[in-house]
């Protein structure tokens, strides 16, 4: 932090330099002898307010937000607009104020604030251009003398272009372009900053072997999102690799300016989605620039994104909880962390101790916190059921009161779809958490109030409770792969896309959804998840993926349903009412619905005394009266497929596009 302050005031010093050496040569240049020593004699009084003045321009127009080594075209017309304010403002002032009132003549004129403008923007813009130059030089030779993997790029020009500048700056390392494949027919034969396109995806097996008969053996590709695109058809491209033994890695941040660029290989999970839902990255910058944030269960697959997203997105501080050391450890020294600008710390703690949570909020005063702590695998807290209702609902109303104790804008409380209409003990508790959390957020008006709000999503590709990684190792052993029931329907996101939208929802519910009562705002946010997709086609795409043939090299088996599950997942509930979001992509919304507090107060004194007691009865008794969906959990696998409200028109299963076996 102090590095970068730095930075920042010597490109100030910079600026104000250049603000006065271009005032100073606009006289030199434009006015001679007696004219040139009564405008420099002036200097001293008239030059201190203009480069304050100037100063605040700049800053306004962003100019120190960017480094020098990364300036381009948006930068340049951000100097263009400061400086045409600044020689605006001189042309009032001149026309206006000086010339009637101080001079009676004009102390610069049209011709020298037009000669300023230029200077000024050539003081400004020359040396960031000039900086920007050196550093791709120095990183060119750099690259060159580094590269030691001969890569193909595969994707289109535009995805492309920014690929070969991470290389260029070094943010992608070790990588040798030989060429581009890209599936746009117009681009085969172009260069791209040096590097020439040889042609589509069907054309990999001759480009290959074209450059290992000039020596330039290809070792990897890489494919930008382009390449991944269905209509790429990125599962024949996966089968030309294999057959090609060649690794390919697909690129992870495209979009984000690559300074931070990494590539991953690329994974199974990566080809089983629709297009991710866009973003909208400059909300969230507007959101999270600047705010102090603390996410429980900092370690897990969820929090450990959110954490990343939250300083990506400018947070200038983070507090991570973890009641798991090593899942802590990993977190706080993964690259996301371990090289953010944002003052990152981390705490052992346990969310059921309500003492150390209070004490943790308290002294870390956060803006916002994201409640990702829970247990979550069904069978388990079927099994279990105490220690659900301790962490998910004990250890969640912990959270919210720490929230609103210290005097955070927001708590954003991680649910899921299993929580409507539950049949199992992680939604049934998952779903009171959800009213306890709605009763505090409705007792709280006004611009200053905590906002206390869920977000429920399905499953999440590559999170430890995911169907695909267990697909994934039965595959590697030969199989069988198991299905519990041959008619499961699940939504499925990836990690990335679902704690980017979490974070859109609590944007909306820290903004817009701030409303003067309670029962006028949104409290339950769901993320949209498209059609929902049949588990039994998920596992033959995805034996299929790994070059095997369903049914004759690995078989899939059917095992039942294991307690608490059910077909189907379903996004709200009937009586919730859904509310629009304006101008938000991918989430929607609804009312609360939830009990008086004094009877959720009761309910949760008698769940105190059941979990004491180790009654489960009683404890179940206490949901049914809760949630009455509840009493319903008996028919979790009906022999029909049960409604589906989550989308309007019903949604239903869409088959998965069958790929090229290899």
């Amino acid at each position: 932090m102090q590095k970068r302050t730095l930075k920042t005031a010597v490109m100030v010093v910079h600026d104000l330099a250049a603000t006065a050496a271009a005032v100073v040569l606009t006289f030199v240049f434009r006015f001679q002898d007696g004219a040139l020593a009564e405008r420099l004699h002036a200097l001293p009084l008239l030059l201190p307010p203009f480069l304050a003045y100037a100063g605040l321009i700049y800053a306004w127009f962003r100019l120190y937000r960017t480094k020098w080594r990364f300036a381009s075209l948006p930068d340049l017309a951000g100097i263009v607009r400061a400086a045409s304010v600044t020689a605006l403002t001189l042309l009032v002032l001149d026309y206006v104020l000086v010339s009637s009132n101080l001079y009676g003549f004009y102390f610069f004129g049209k011709v020298a604030i037009l000669l300023y403008w230029v200077l000024q923007i050539f003081l400004l813009g020359g040396p960031r251009l000039a900086f920007r130059y050196l550093k791709y030089a120095r990183s060119r030779q750099s690259q060159a003398r580094a590269a030691t993997t001969p890569t193909l790029l595969l994707g289109r020009g535009a995805d492309i272009e920014i690929v070969l500048r991470a290389i260029e700056s070094g943010s992608v390392k070790r990588l040798s372009p030989k060429g581009i494949l890209s599936p746009r027919a117009d681009e085969a034969g172009q260069m791209m900053r040096g590097v020439p396109v040889l042609g589509g995806f069907r054309d990999l097996e001759q480009v290959v072997a074209d450059l290992a008969n000039r020596g330039l053996p290809v070792r990897r590709l890489v494919a930008t999102p382009s390449a991944l695109a269905p209509e790429s058809e990125p599962d024949d491209l996966i089968a030309r690799a294999r057959r090609l033994g060649l690794p390919l890695a697909r690129v992870t941040s495209l979009g984000e300016g690559m300074r931070d660029a990494e590539l991953a290989p690329l994974e199974i999970e990566d080809l089983l989605l629709r297009p991710t839902v866009a973003i909208d990255r400059p909300r969230l910058e507007r959101f999270l620039t600047g705010a102090r944030v603390v996410v429980t269960g900092g370690g897990g697959s969820i929090g450990a994104e959110i954490c990343a997203r939250a300083v990506a997105f400018g947070a200038s501080a983070l507090l991570v909880i973890e009641n798991s050391e090593p899942a802590l450890h990993a977190v706080l020294n993964g690259p996301a962390l371990l090289h953010a600008e944002a003052a990152i710390e981390g705490a052992l703690a346990d969310i059921r101790d309500r003492e150390r949570l209070h004490a943790l909020l308290r002294d870390f005063r956060p803006t916002y916190v994201f409640h990702a702590a829970a247990l979550k695998q069904v069978p388990y807290l079927e099994r279990d059921w105490a220690e659900g209702i301790k962490t998910n609902v004990f250890g969640s109303i912990n959270v919210a009161e720490a929230t609103v104790a210290a005097g955070a804008r927001a708590l954003v409380m991680i649910s899921t779809d299993k929580a409507i209409e539950p049949v199992s003990q992680l939604g049934v508790t998952k779903r009171f958490a959800e009213m306890v959390a709605q009763s505090l957020d409705a007792e709280r008006s006004g611009a200053e109030a905590t906002r206390l709000i869920a977000v429920r999503f399905g499953n999440v590709l590559g999170s430890a409770g995911s169907v695909v990684p267990v697909f994934k190792a039965q595959i590697a052993r030969g199989g069988p792969v198991t299905v519990t029931h041959a008619e499961m329907v699940r939504y499925f996101m990836t990690v990335r896309e679902a704690s980017d939208l979490v974070l859109t929802a609590a944007s909306h519910a820290d903004a817009e959804g701030r409303g003067d009562t309670g029962d006028q705002r949104a409290a339950v946010y769901v993320l949209k998840m498209g059609q929902p997709v049949r588990i039994r086609d998920l596992a033959e795409r995805m034996i299929r993926l790994a070059g095997f043939e369903p049914g004759e090299d690995i078989e899939i088996q059917v095992t039942g349903a294991r307690p608490g599950e059910r077909l189907n997942e379903i996004l709200f509930a009937k009586e919730e009412p859904r509310v629009t979001l304006a101008g938000i992509e991918g989430v929607m919304a609804a009312k609360p619905v939830f009990a008086d507090r004094a009877v959720l107060e009761g309910w949760i004194a008698r769940l105190h005394e059941a979990v004491a007691a180790g009654d489960r009865a009683a404890a179940e008794a206490v949901f049914e009266e809760a949630i009455p969906d509840f009493r319903n959990r008996a028919g979790a696998i009906p022999n029909a497929k049960p409604e589906n409200r989550a989308v309007e028109p019903v949604p239903s299963a869409v088959p998965l596009p069958q790929p090229t076996n290899a």
